[in-house]
C-alpha cells in the first residue's frame, strides 16, 4: 500500500504508538491495534484520492492526512485542524517525516479560507454526515468530492442527511467497502461528487 513511502509509514506508526495517548491522539486500548484498525484502514483511501489538493478536515493525529500523504506522494494534502497540540504534532511529524507535500493549518473547517477550492475533502471519525457535509461541502471545487471514512452505520446517516445531501447538490453518493480481503474489519467510505 506505502510503496516506497513504507519506511516513512513504519515511522508515523510508531512515533503515534510511542505519543498517541500522552497527547491524546488516540485511546489506550488503540495501541494493539495501530496498524489493522488506523494507517492500514486510512491508507485503503489512497487509491480513490484526486490528484490536486486534498483538504483532511479535522485531521486530529493525523488519520487519514498523513497516512495519505506518505501513500501518494503526488498529492497536496492541507491538514486542517483546530486544536494547537494536534496541530504542532502535524507540523512537526510531517516535518520529521520529510513530506513536503503537507501543509498544516490551524482552523475549523467552516473557518477555513482557500484562495481556490479544493479537489477533495477527506474526514475520518469527525462527526455525522448531517454536521459534516455542511462544513466540507463549500470547501470543495464543483465536480471535486468528499471522501469519508464512516463506521457501519453509514446507511443509516445518509437517510437522516438526506435534505443535508440534497441542499449541499452533492450527486453520485455511493459507500464503498473497502479491505474486505487484507484487514479484519471492513473500512466503509462515503463518497460522494460536488455538483
Amino acid at each position: 500500500m506505502f510503496g516506497e513511502g513504507i519506511h516513512r509509514a513504519r515511522a508515523f506508526t510508531n512515533d503515534l504508538a510511542r505519543r498517541g495517548e500522552e497527547l491524546g491522539l488516540i485511546g489506550p486500548l488503540e495501541l494493539p491495534r495501530l496498524w489493522t484498525r488506523h494507517v492500514l484502514n486510512c491508507a485503503l483511501l489512497a487509491p480513490l484520492v484526486l490528484p490536486g489538493r486534498v483538504g483532511d478536515v479535522g485531521s486530529g493525529a493525523g488519520l487519514p492526512g498523513i497516512v495519505l500523504a506518505i501513500a501518494r506522494p503526488d498529492v497536496h494534502f492541507i491538514l486542517i485542524e483546530p486544536m494547537e497540540r494536534r496541530v504542532d504534532w502535524l507540523t512537526s511529524e510531517s516535518k520529521e517525516l520529510g513530506l513536503e507535500n503537507v501543509e498544516v493549518l490551524r482552523a475549523r473547517a467552516e473557518d477555513a479560507r482557500f484562495s481556490e477550492p479544493l479537489d477533495q475533502v477527506t474526514a475520518r471519525a469527525v462527526s455525522a454526515l448531517g454536521k459534516l457535509i455542511p462544513i466540507t461541502a463549500p470547501l470543495v471545487r464543483s465536480g471535486g468530492q468528499l471522501l469519508f471514512l464512516k463506521g457501519a452505520s453509514v446507511a443509516t446517516e445518509i437517510e437522516s442527511a438526506a435534505k443535508v445531501i440534497r441542499r449541499a447538490r452533492l450527486r453520485d453518493i455511493e459507500v464503498l467497502e473497502l479491505g474486505k480481503e487484507s484487514l479484519p474489519e471492513i473500512t466503509r467510505v462515503f463518497r460522494a461528487t460536488v455538483d
